[in-house]
Formats: structure tokens, C-alpha cells, sequence
């Protein structure tokens, strides 16, 4: 295991997040989930931050991790909960556990030589790390339980058609489309880009007239950040807006 189970890095508005275990194919560990955890505080912390990639060091995303009734190894939870949009780079296999992180990013981008599965029923388990919760909801409970029942792998194509990426590439294009989207998506108003986050996910769990409600609260926010005011400027001068998510 390297002494860094987790490399962080910036440019610009656009963290990158990798994780660095790619003998195991980036398998999951105490350290990576310790790791995991304090970069996604920080990074929550970090105002400059507008998007962050989560990928993995190798030619795997990431192969899984030892989930037992003792086990505290739960990063899925620590991605789900940083405030600005999330996208994985998928650049190769993402299986139990790693599919799971996988799950809790926002958008998914493939490398079209990646296979997705969770295979712990065939060891006696149950997915741990939000994979029965967060696997239905992106892509319906019918195929959501056959993948979980039969614990078999499906290819990026199938991954593609169900809807659990939104794009396939091959291997040697994903890095460049991944970051074209995370730039595209830091020129945008960073508040907005939290609050639209903090509604979809939110709403997700209300009934539509309370997620309504919440839709209407955050857009009164917003009008009353400098981030809106700067935005009606910058059309009214007909230039890019210089958004400081303030």
C-alpha cells in the first residue's frame, strides 16, 4: 500500500481526487476511507472549489473493499455529501464496493472498457455502502435488483443503455472529456451549482410538493447572493460572468 492512498489535487476551480491503490485496483481500505473523508472536508471547506473528478490510478476505478459487520470502511458516504457537483471518471472496472463510490457521484463517464457489478450476494452479503439504496434510484428497481440478485458484471455499452453512466468513451479520450465537462460545469455560478444539487437530491426523498417548496426557497436564495447579481450583469454587458460563489 502506498503512503498515499489518496492523491488530491487542484487546477483551477476543478479538484481531482484519485485514488492510489492501483496494485489492489484501487481496492478499498481503513486508509483510503480515512483519507477519503478528510479530502471531502476540506474540499467542502474550499469555496474555490466549483467541481471535483473522482478517479482511479491504473487501469481500474476500483475493484471493491472488504465490507464485514465490523467494518468502518463506508467512503461512499463521505463523496455523497460534498456540496458541489461530483463526476466519475470511470476509467476501468467498478466493482462492489467501488461501484457503490461510483453511485455517489453525480455523473459518470466511462471508459468503455470498464465492467460495473456488485457481486456481494454471491459471498453471502448484501451491498453495505449505499449500493441497495442509491443503485434503484438511478436506474429503477427492476434492473437494479437483477443486477443485485444475480451479481453479474454488465459492460459500459449495457451500463450506458440502463443509464447508470451518462456517456462511454475509449480509454485514451475519457480524461479529456471529463475535464471538458468539469471546466464547462465550474463557468457556472457555483451557488447555483450547490443549491441545484441540494434540490435534486433533497427532492428525491419529498413528496413533489415539498420539493417544490424547497425548488422556490433556493431560487429566493439565490437572488440574494452576489454571484446572481454579478450574472445579470454580465448579460446586460454581454460577457462572461466572473462568478466568486459569494
Amino acid at each position: 500500500m502506498p503512503d498515499t492512498a489518496v492523491i488530491y489535487t487542484r487546477k483551477g476551480h476543478v479538484a481531482r481526487v484519485t485514488l492510489n491503490h492501483p496494485e489492489a485496483g484501487n481496492s478499498i481500505n481503513q486508509q483510503m476511507t480515512g483519507e477519503l473523508e478528510e479530502i471531502c472536508m476540506q474540499i467542502n471547506q474550499d469555496g474555490d472549489i466549483y467541481v471535483v473528478i473522482l478517479t482511479g490510478a491504473g487501469n481500474a476505478f476500483c475493484s471493491g473493499g472488504a465490507i464485514t459487520a465490523e467494518s468502518t470502511c463506508r467512503p461512499a458516504e463521505a463523496i455523497a455529501g460534498i456540496k458541489c457537483p461530483v463526476i466519475a471518471a470511470l476509467n476501468g472496472d467498478a466493482l462492489g464496493q467501488g461501484l457503490e463510490l461510483a453511485l455517489s457521484c453525480d455523473i459518470r463517464i466511462a471508459s468503455d472498457k470498464a465492467h460495473f457489478g456488485l457481486p456481494q450476494v454471491a459471498q453471502g452479503l448484501i451491498p453495505a455502502d449505499g449500493g441497495t439504496q442509491r443503485l434503484p434510484r438511478i436506474i429503477g428497481r427492476g434492473k437494479a435488483l437483477e443486477m443485485l440478485l444475480t451479481a453479474d458484471r454488465i459492460a459500459a455499452g449495457e451500463a450506458l443503455e440502463i443509464g447508470l453512466v451518462s456517456n462511454v468513451v475509449p480509454p485514451e479520450e475519457l480524461e479529456r472529456e471529463v475535464e471538458t465537462l468539469a471546466e464547462a460545469i465550474a463557468a457556472r455560478g457555483p451557488v447555483a451549482l450547490r443549491y441545484l444539487k441540494e434540490a435534486v437530491n433533497k427532492g428525491l426523498d419529498m413528496t413533489l410538493e415539498q420539493g417544490l417548496r424547497l425548488e422556490a426557497d433556493l431560487y429566493f436564495l439565490l437572488h440574494t447572493t452576489a454571484d446572481r447579481t454579478e450574472g445579470i450583469r454580465a448579460f446586460r454587458e454581454k460577457r462572461p460572468p466572473r462568478f466568486k460563489g459569494k
